[in-house]
C-alpha cells in the first residue's frame, strides 16, 4: 500500500482532523451531463472546497443507485463515455494541478471487462487514489485486492447498518483508505434527515477499525453534513450534487457547483 508520505487519502484526513472538521467528498458520474464535462465539474468543486472527489464509472445496471444517479449514468453511456475516458479525465485533472484524492466508484462488471490488472495499472498511472467497488465483497476481490495493494491503489469497501459485526470485521481487515458506511438500508438519493440509527452503526464500525469512516447515501443538506461530522470523518454527497448539476445550464453550472459545495462545507455561511 502507498506509504503515508505520498498517500493523498491519508494526507487529506490528517489535514481535516487537524482542522477539526470532516472531509467533504462530492460524487458525479463520469461523462455527464456531457461527455467532456467531468474535468470542469471536478475542478470547480475542488476550488470551492471539496476535499476529494468520487467519479462514477458508467454502468447500465447501477442497482445501488437511486433514480437521479441512474438517469445520469444512462446519459453518460449514451454519451459514449468509457473507463478509458474516465482515466483520461483524471490525467487531465492532475495536469491541471488538482491534488486532492480522486476516487473511482462503480460496479464490478466494467472492471472485469476492462481487465483487473490493466484497470489497476491504468488507474494508478492516471492518478487515481482509490476504488470503491459498490457490489464487490472482499471475499470475491481475491484478484483485484492484491493487485491494488501492490500498486498503491486503495480499495474502499461498503458497510450498511444491517452489516453484522462479523461482516464489519472482514471489511475492516481488507479495506484501506477509509470505510464507506452507507447511512441507510436502501439506494442513493436525497433524504429529509440522517438516520437516527447512524451513530450506533458507526460506533460498531469504530470498535473494529482505526480507518477513517466516510458516510454516504442520502446526505443532501448542510445540517446533514453537520450531523455526520459528529460521528464520522467524511461525508459523500451524490444525489443532491447530481440534481444541482442537472438543474443548471452548462453556463450556470460553475456557479451552481461552487454555491453547492460552499454551502455544504459551511464556507458559504
Amino acid at each position: 500500500m502507498t506509504s503515508p508520505q505520498n498517500d493523498r487519502v491519508h494526507e487529506m484526513f490528517e489535514r481535516t482532523r487537524a482542522e477539526g472538521r470532516l472531509a467533504l467528498i462530492p460524487f458525479v458520474p463520469g461523462g455527464w451531463p456531457e461527455r467532456d464535462a467531468t474535468v470542469e465539474i471536478v475542478q470547480t468543486a475542488v476550488a470551492a472546497g471539496a476535499d476529494a472527489f468520487e467519479i462514477g464509472m458508467p454502468f447500465s445496471d447501477p442497482l445501488a443507485d437511486g433514480v437521479t444517479n441512474q438517469r445520469a449514468y444512462q446519459q453518460s453511456l449514451e454519451n459514449g463515455f468509457s473507463v478509458a475516458d474516465l482515466f483520461s479525465a483524471v490525467r487531465e485533472l492532475r495536469r491541471r494541478d488538482v491534488r486532492v484524492p480522486l476516487l473511482v466508484m462503480g460496479y464490478f462488471n466494467p472492471l472485469l471487462a476492462y481487465g483487473l490488472g490493466k484497470f489497476v495499472q491504468d488507474a494508478v498511472s492516471a492518478g487515481v487514489d482509490g476504488l470503491i467497488p459498490v457490489d464487490l465483497p472482499p471475499e470475491e476481490a481475491v484478484e483485484l485486492e492484491p493487485a491494488a495493494r501492490a500498486a498503491g491503489l486503495h480499495v474502499m469497501y461498503l458497510l450498511a447498518p444491517t452489516s453484522t459485526d462479523e461482516r464489519i470485521g472482514v471489511v475492516a481487515e481488507h479495506g484501506s483508505g477509509f470505510i464507506y458506511c452507507v447511512s441507510v438500508a436502501g439506494v442513493t438519493g436525497a433524504r429529509a434527515a440522517v438516520s437516527d440509527q447512524l451513530p450506533a452503526f458507526l460506533q460498531r464500525v469504530r470498535a473494529q477499525t482505526e480507518l477513517p469512516l466516510a458516510v454516504g447515501f442520502g446526505i443532501s443538506a448542510r445540517e446533514h453534513v453537520e450531523e455526520v461530522g459528529r460521528h464520522a470523518d467524511a461525508a459523500v454527497i451524490g444525489g443532491a450534487f447530481v440534481e444541482t448539476i442537472a438543474n443548471a445550464s452548462r453556463e450556470q453550472r460553475p456557479g451552481a457547483v461552487r454555491a453547492f459545495v460552499e454551502e455544504m462545507s459551511g464556507r458559504g455561511t
